[in-house]
């Protein structure tokens, strides 16, 4: 039977589609959205890798982790629910907190494996191991973790318990830490910052991003050779402190050290996607890029403004914020097979919408106790447009356990001001006698200087009301 070319290329699609992909979720550690040039042309750093995927995919402008903090950002983005429905209100967890996802809790690894996929996570874990403890009530670094990666529906684990900053520096392969011995570094501080604490002899903090660049490679390398689709969670451990470029990439750009190590960030990223091209498995590889949240003040912010370069492209505040620079995080989606290159999308979407986006991929009903707060993307990557997308609201999360809700052009704040480290602080803000309540119009006021809360009393109380259900409810995705 011959075919018209139109038919040839539908039929390429359509069988593209009806295979199930394979899935890369890249998470960056602290880069805001103005560091990657595609969403912020005044960017003085450059990005070409993170730009081509943008080129090559769909960029979406309006795009929100779940926290402006990295713990409960990830549980948002593995469950697809809200952190804040848990006992971790404000802040992250520490070394050795005990773990964030319960063992009955449905994640997209335990999702994606029961669907056929071989699974892995690589990087930086955040949410919690289970350690085992001596005599003493010191962790006992050569027993297994019990509550892990592997326990939450991943094949393989290699990585760390939380950020390059925070101790054990041990690497973890499995269950089991790889270290034969654990000695203990000192504090360093400056950008390249880390604290005193427990390291593994086989750890060194500058080669960690290459090592987990190096793993994920290997991974895509080995699984793609099976005739079973992959899925890949690949959280960076960049360009969160410490910040320490490789020396063929310091003074790389016109900024600092920050800059520098974003640079090698996306010259790293751009690696692993040559060599999945490599194995002819990425025209129906789905890639998601993205942040856990803005910019850290780490980054050395001043400088930055002195050299030309702004990390939130324009928006108020950084990372920890209630403001836009917290939480609005560049979000790309590069999947051959189905999304238009060069597309950009305006939606308001949340890093909880991937839960709800593997399932719907797959045809899979989302049962009631699973991804309470996410909506699938599916209907934005397939060009059917807005309307076919159901998020009605998104609620955002301070590290201090400050709330914000948007619907719309409207976004209501509960704080007197950043819920985080921008001034004015909460307390800077109390002892200013600022109101409890801000009210943005993010069409003519992306930047949130005008509190409107006292002009639209009745916005205000259209938004408290839906946040309350929304918590009452236990749950923004309908049944």
């Amino acid at each position: 039977m011959r075919y018209s070319l139109f038919t040839f290329f539908l039929l390429l699609i359509v069988s593209g589609y009806a295979q199930k992909p394979n899935i890369i979720y890249i998470l960056a550690d602290d880069l805001g959205i103005g560091d990657v040039r595609t969403f912020n042309p005044a960017s003085r750093i450059q990005t070409p890798s993170i730009d081509a995927l943008a080129a090559e995919g769909m960029r979406f402008t309006d795009a929100h982790s779940n926290s402006s903090v990295c713990t409960p950002t990830r549980y948002g983005i593995l469950t697809g629910r809200y952190a804040w429905r848990t006992r971790l209100q404000n802040g992250v967890l520490w070394s050795y907190d005990p773990p964030l996802i319960p063992r009955g809790r449905e994640t997209v690894a335990s999702l994606l494996k029961a669907a056929g996929y071989q699974t892995a996570c690589i990087g930086k874990w955040h949410l919690g191991l289970g350690w085992t403890y001596d005599a003493n009530g010191n962790p006992d670094f050569s027993r297994p973790i019990t509550e892990g990666p592997l326990q939450l529906g991943f094949d393989q684990f290699f990585g760390m318990s939380a950020s390059l900053d925070i101790p054990p520096y041990v690497f973890i392969n499995g269950n089991k830490i790889t270290a034969a011995r654990i000695d203990t570094i000192a504090e360093q501080k400056g950008k390249g910052f880390w604290r005193t604490g427990p390291v593994g002899n086989d750890f060194r903090h500058a080669e960690v991003l290459d090592t987990f660049m190096q793993r994920s490679i290997q991974f895509i390398q080995e699984a793609s050779r099976k005739p079973e689709p992959f899925f890949l969670y690949l959280a960076l451990t960049s360009p969160h402190t410490p910040i320490l470029p490789v020396d063929s990439f310091q003074n790389s750009t016109e900024t600092n050290a920050y800059g520098d190590f974003v640079r090698m960030t996306d010259h790293r990223v751009g690696q692993l996607v040559q060599a999945l091209r490599a194995t002819g498995a990425d025209k129906n590889t789905l890639i998601i890029f993205t942040s856990d949240n803005g910019c850290s003040p780490s980054a050395g912010l001043a400088e930055l403004k002195q050299k030309g370069h702004d990390p939130s492209a324009g928006f108020r505040g950084a990372k920890a914020d209630v403001y836009e620079g917290g939480h609005r995080v560049p979000f790309i989606v590069r999947w051959p097979a189905i999304v238009k290159p060069g597309s950009r999308n305006d939606a308001t979407i949340c890093l909880t919408d991937f839960f709800a986006t593997c399932a719907d991929i797959l045809n899979i009903s989302l049962s009631d106790s699973s991804g309470e707060d996410s909506f699938s993307l599916l209907p934005l990557l397939k060009g059917s447009g807005p309307k076919k997308f159901s998020r009605p609201s998104t609620v955002h999360h301070s590290i201090d356990g400050n709330f914000a809700i948007r619907k719309g052009d409207w976004k209501l704040a509960l704080s007197r001001g950043s819920g985080g480290w921008s001034a004015p602080t909460e307390k800077q803000a109390e002892k200013e006698g600022l109101p409890g309540k801000q009210l943005f119009n993010l069409k003519t006021d992306k930047a949130e200087q005008t509190n409107l809360a006292s002009r639209y009393p009745e916005i205000v109380a259209d938004l408290e009301m839906e946040l309350e259900r929304i918590k009452k409810e236990g749950r923004s995705r309908k049944k």
